[in-house]
């Protein structure tokens, strides 16, 4: 009888390590997994405060909320299972899909690099619009939609960094993933958009200290989000560029990819640094690459886009309409008065 209970408890206890050696894959799978779309994910942190823009500050976080559930839903109920399907019976598709999106990446970088030289600021140019309270029905349906296409691009990253593990391995991880991104993302977005109000908090103060605190955070707001887009921006060409350097390649044109190598070799042996200093030339020709790749596709899609009503209203741009809208409603008012 004894000797049955020992046995037991040998099994309980191997089948404890074997459970603990599967939780340690999954972290470790996540963390590689998550570190590959760390660019598109700060991309993702640095575009959704911009929808923000104008709203009441009591309705900055339910809308917050909504957003991280509908990228929630994104993420685990639409793009995840998708995933897995094609993982499980047309794994080769998955390359490609990798590529489509990198290509969209190096697009939207360049867009906005290219708006940026040229000063365009079509959010100032945008016309008022006739406001009511189903402005911010919109800016939530843009932002998740627009949370969509970059929650596509960071699962089929991961995917593609766990490829190799069985299915129900895969599933686990990008569930750890989705939930970890998204937590992460719009813990920081609200933190952000917030921080403002925090600043306003502490001028009210009666402690010195803590008024020029607050005061030093609502003055460097817009410096901290201008940053966060400039980040952003880089982080969505090196991105773009790095997938498709290494598509490129696992197609078999090699000669992109082996010249960036041949370029950040000879600083590879540099002492302490080289490790980092042969990663930075590796992210500045992938960000170049990226950079001019985005352009030849808008040189490409710039025209189509223009001739065809996409994204378009009568009288003005959809998006600049919405956030006009945004700015002048304010919950509690009649649809009579915000109209007016």
């Amino acid at each position: 009888m004894s000797g049955g209970l020992v046995a037991l408890l040998d099994d309980v206890a191997a089948l404890a390590r074997i459970a603990a050696a599967s939780v340690d894959d999954v972290a470790a799978g996540a963390a590689k997994a998550g570190a590959k779309a760390a660019g598109v994910v700060i991309d993702d942190a640095a575009v959704t405060p911009q929808y923000m823009s104008g709203a009441d500050p009591s309705r900055e976080l339910p809308m917050i909320k909504k957003i991280f559930w509908g990228s929630l839903r994104n993420k685990l109920l639409i793009i995840l299972p998708a995933l897995l399907l094609i993982s499980a019976f047309i794994p080769g598709v998955i390359p490609f899909i990798l590529m489509l999106g990198g290509t969209y990446l190096c697009y939207e970088g360049a867009e906005k690099v290219w708006h940026k030289l040229r000063g365009h600021h079509a959010e100032e140019k945008a016309p008022a619009v006739e406001r009511g309270p189903e402005a911010e029905a919109k800016v939530i349906k843009g932002a998740i939609t627009t949370d969509f296409i970059l929650s596509c691009e960071i699962m089929v990253i991961s995917m593609n960094e766990v490829a190799g593990d069985s299915i129900w391995s895969r599933a686990v991880i990008l569930v750890v993933v989705a939930l970890v991104i998204t937590v992460a993302v719009y813990g920081a977005v609200a933190l952000i958009v917030k921080m403002d109000d925090i600043g306003l908090h502490l001028t009210t103060k009666n402690s010195a200290r803590s008024q020029r605190f607050g005061e030093l955070l609502v003055k460097g707001m817009p410096a901290v989000l201008a940053g966060i887009t400039f980040i952003g921006t880089i982080a969505m060409l090196w991105v773009g560029g790095h997938i498709m350097l290494q598509g490129a390649y696992d197609l078999g044109w090699h000669a992109p990819y082996d010249l960036v190598h041949v370029l950040e070799k000879p600083f590879a042996g540099i002492a302490v640094v080289g490790g980092l200093l042969a990663w930075l030339v590796n992210t500045l020709c992938s960000a170049i690459l990226g950079l001019a790749w985005g352009l030849l596709i808008m040189a490409i899609v710039g025209p189509l886009l223009k001739a065809l009503p996409i994204g378009k209203k009568k009288g003005g741009h959809e998006e600049g309409d919405i956030r006009a809208e945004l700015a002048g409603y304010r919950p509690g008012k009649h649809d009579g008065d915000s109209a007016s």
